[in-house]
C-alpha cells in the first residue's frame, strides 16, 4: 500500500508541476546548444578548424550556419517560441550532426572511440528530449502560450 501513495504523490507532483517542469526541461535541453554556440563564436578558427578536420565542404560557412542554428535553437527552447518546430528543428540537426561527427565506428578501439560512442549516445539522450517538447509542446510559461 506505501508504494501506491508514494506512486500516486509522485504523479500528483509531476502534474501539478508539470508547467514549470516542461520549463526547467526545455532549458536544460537547450543549454547545451548555448554552450556549443558560445564555444563555436569564442574560438571561431577552432570551429572551422573541426570542420575542417571532418573533411567538409566549405568549413567556414558551415562553422556559420551551426553558429546560427544552435543560437536559434537555444533562444525558441528557452523562450518558448515556436517551440515544436523548434524540437523538429532540434532533432533533426542533432540527427545531421550524429551522422557527420560522431561515427564511433570509424575509429579504432580506444580512447578516441569511447568519445565518441559517448558524444553518439549523448545525441541519441537530445534526440529524445527533443521528441518529448515536440509532444508536450512548451508548457504555460513560454512565449507560445502567450499569443
Amino acid at each position: 500500500m506505501k508504494s501506491n501513495s508514494v506512486s500516486l504523490a509522485v504523479d500528483e507532483f509531476a502534474t501539478g508541476s508539470a508547467d514549470s517542469l516542461i520549463l526547467i526541461g526545455r532549458i536544460l535541453l537547450a543549454w547545451v546548444f548555448v554552450g556549443s554556440a558560445y564555444g563555436a563564436i569564442s574560438d571561431f578558427s577552432g570551429s572551422v578548424g573541426y570542420f575542417r578536420s571532418l573533411k567538409l565542404p566549405a568549413p567556414e560557412l558551415f562553422t556559420m550556419v551551426n553558429i546560427a542554428l544552435e543560437v536559434l535553437i537555444s533562444v525558441g527552447l528557452i523562450l518558448g517560441v515556436g517551440t515544436r518546430y523548434c524540437a523538429i528543428l532540434t532533432f533533426v540537426f542533432v540527427v545531421a550532426a550524429t551522422a557527420v561527427a560522431h561515427r564511433y565506428w570509424e575509429y579504432p578501439a580506444g580512447a578516441q572511440q569511447v568519445g565518441q560512442y559517448n558524444h553518439f549516445l549523448k545525441n541519441i539522450s537530445i534526440m529524445g528530449g527533443a521528441m518529448l517538447i515536440f509532444v508536450t509542446g512548451a508548457g504555460r510559461f513560454s512565449f507560445d502560450r502567450a499569443s
